[in-house]
C-alpha cells in the first residue's frame, strides 16, 4: 500500500445519528484538531498539549463566535499516527438532540475546519496505511449490517480475513512470475530452472483457490443486502398473516375479504442470524379491478427481481393447474407453503417438498424458517469461517479477472506461446488482486467505495 499523503485539511463532522438521544459525538480529524477543540474550550491552540492520549476531560465548551455556553461535554484526544484516520483526532461526546451537535459543528467549521464528506475519514484511514480497501468496505458493511451473520462476516474482514488471504494469492502469484523469470532469464544455470509445466500447474492451483473464493460471492452479497424473498400467491391464501407472523408484528391488514393487499410491503427480517428482505404482494389473479391490477403489476416487478420466492396455498385445496404452472416458470427457487394448516382434514398431506404453516397454532414456521436459511445461504453455514466471504461486486469482478488472467497463462504455456508474452497474463492478475486490496486503486473507484458511507464515518 501507497505510504501517508499529505492532507493539510482539518475535517469534522457528527458520527452519531442526527436525532433525539441520549449522546452525541462529534469527530474532528486533521493536523488543526486539537487547535480547534482547543478553542471550543475557551483556550490556545496548544491546549491539549500536556493530555495523556485516549483518556476523556470532561470541559465547558463555548461558541467562539459569541462566548456562549454550548455544554459539557468529554473530550478525548488520540494523537495520531496512533488513531483510527493515523491523523490528530478528537471526539467530542456531547448531549444529544438535535441544537448541540449541529451547533458545535457549525463552530467547529467557523474556527476553520471543514465539513467532512461521507466516509471522509475512513477514507483518510486508507490513505494513511491504517485500512486497506477490503477493511474500508468491512467498515460500511459493519454500520449497514442488517443480520448477527452479516455483521460477524463484516467484522472478519475488518480484521484483515479477506485481505490477508488476497494478499497471500497475490504472493503466489509473484512468486509464479519470479519462476518464470528464472526460466527466462538462466535457462544454462547448472541447477535447471522449474519446468514450464509444473509452473503451469502451480498456477493452476492458485487459479482454483480464487474460485473457491468466488463461490462465496452471490451469498456474501446477500447477506450485505438482504435476500429479497417474496411471498406471492392467490388472493386470500395467507400471505399477509405469513408475512405478519415471519415479521412479528401487524404490519400487514388481514382479512376475509380477498384482494386487501394492494401494494408491496417490505420488511427485513433476521432468519437464523441471516439477513431476508421480506415482501408481501397483492394475490395474484385475473378478473381484478383497475387498483388491484397496479397491485399484481408491482407483485410481478418484485417476482423478477426475487432471490426466493414464497408460494403460498392454503390447506384443502391441490397445487394443480395455473398454481402448478405458475412455479414452475419461475426461475428462481420457490418454496411451496401450505398455509391455514391448522384447517386441513386429517388425512390430508402437504406434498414433496412443501412446507406446511398454521399462523395460528405457529407449527411449521421454524421449519420454514430453517428452510429459507438453508435455501439462500447454506454455503455460508457449512462454510464456519474456513473461507473469508466475498461481500462486494468489485471484489468479485476483480477476482474473476485475476482468474481468468491465471487461466489464460496456462492455456497459453500449453500451445507454445512463449514465457515471456504468456507472463502478461500474471501480471494482470497480480494487478486485479492489489486493487482489491487498493494498493493500486483508480480515483473513480475510491469515489464508489466511499460514496456508500454515512458522513462521520
Amino acid at each position: 500500500m501507497e505510504g501517508p499523503r499529505p492532507l493539510v485539511d482539518t475535517i469534522v463532522a457528527q458520527a452519531t445519528p442526527p436525532g433525539v438521544g441520549a449522546v452525541a459525538m462529534i469527530r474532528l480529524s486533521g493536523p488543526r484538531a486539537a487547535a480547534v477543540a482547543g478553542a471550543l474550550m475557551g483556550c490556545g491552540g496548544d491546549a491539549m498539549a500536556g493530555w495523556a492520549p485516549r483518556q476523556g476531560h470532561l470541559r465547558v465548551l463555548r461558541d467562539p463566535r459569541c462566548g456562549e455556553t454550548l455544554d459539557r461535554a468529554l473530550v478525548t484526544l488520540f494523537p495520531g499516527p496512533a488513531s483510527y484516520t493515523g491523523e490528530d483526532v478528537v471526539e467530542i461526546s456531547t448531549h444529544g438532540g438535535h441544537a448541540i451537535p449541529a451547533t458545535l459543528v457549525e463552530a467547529c467549521v467557523a474556527l476553520g475546519a471543514r465539513p467532512a464528506s461521507p466516509g471522509e475519514f475512513t477514507q483518510r484511514a486508507y490513505l494513511n496505511g491504517k485500512l486497506d480497501l477490503t477493511q474500508a468496505e468491512a467498515v460500511a458493511d459493519l454500520v449497514a449490517a442488517r443480520a448477527p451473520k452479516a455483521r460477524t462476516v463484516a467484522l472478519h474482514q475488518l480484521e484483515r480475513g479477506l485481505g490477508d488471504r488476497i494478499a497471500e494469492l497475490r504472493g503466489q502469484v509473484i512468486g509464479l512470475s519470479a519462476l518464470l523469470v528464472q526460466h527466462i532469464d538462466f535457462p544454462d544455470e547448472d541447477e535447471a530452472p522449474v519446468p514450464l509445466g509444473r509452473i503451469a500447474e502451480e498456477a493452476a492451483g492458485v487459479a482454483r483457490q480464487i474460485d473457491l473464493l468466488l463461490a462465496t460471492a452471490p451469498a456474501g452479497e446477500l447477506l450485505r443486502e438482504g435476500a429479497v424473498t417474496v411471498l406471492a400467491g392467490r388472493p386470500n391464501s395467507g400471505k399477509s398473516s405469513l408475512f405478519n407472523a415471519l415479521v412479528g408484528t401487524e404490519r400487514a391488514i388481514v382479512t376475509e375479504e380477498p384482494g386487501t393487499t394492494r401494494d408491496a410491503i417490505e420488511a427485513v427480517i433476521s432468519v437464523g442470524g441471516f439477513p431476508f428482505r421480506l415482501v408481501d404482494t397483492a394475490g395474484l389473479r385475473s378478473g381484478a379491478g383497475r387498483v388491484e391490477r397496479l397491485g399484481i403489476e408491482v407483485a410481478h416487478r418484485y417476482l423478477e427481481g426475487a432471490d426466493l420466492v414464497l408460494y403460498c396455498k392454503e390447506a384443502g385445496s391441490t397445487m394443480a393447474g395455473r398454481d402448478a404452472e405458475f412455479v414452475e416458470s419461475l426461475s428462481t427457487p420457490v418454496v411451496v407453503v401450505r398455509t391455514k394448516w391448522d384447517l386441513a382434514e386429517r388425512n390430508e398431506v402437504a406434498g414433496g417438498g412443501h412446507v406446511p404453516v398454521s399462523v395460528k397454532t405457529g407449527e411449521g414456521l421454524g421449519q420454514l424458517r430453517e428452510a429459507l436459511r438453508d435455501l439462500v445461504f447454506r454455503d455460508v453455514v457449512e462454510n464456519r469461517d474456513e473461507v473469508p466471504v466475498v461481500t462486494r461486486r468489485r471484489q468479485a469482478g476483480l477476482l474473476r479477472e485475476a482468474a481468468a488472467e491465471i487461466k489464460a497463462f496456462g492455456e497459453a504455456l500449453a500451445s507454445g506461446i512463449p514465457a515471456e508474452v504468456a507472463s502478461a497474463h500474471l501480471k494482470s492478475a497480480e494487478s486485479a488482486l492489489e486493487e482489491i486490496l487498493g494498493v493500486i486503486a483508480p480515483d473513480e473507484v475510491l469515489d464508489r467505495v466511499f460514496s456508500d458511507f454515512c458522513i462521520g464515518k
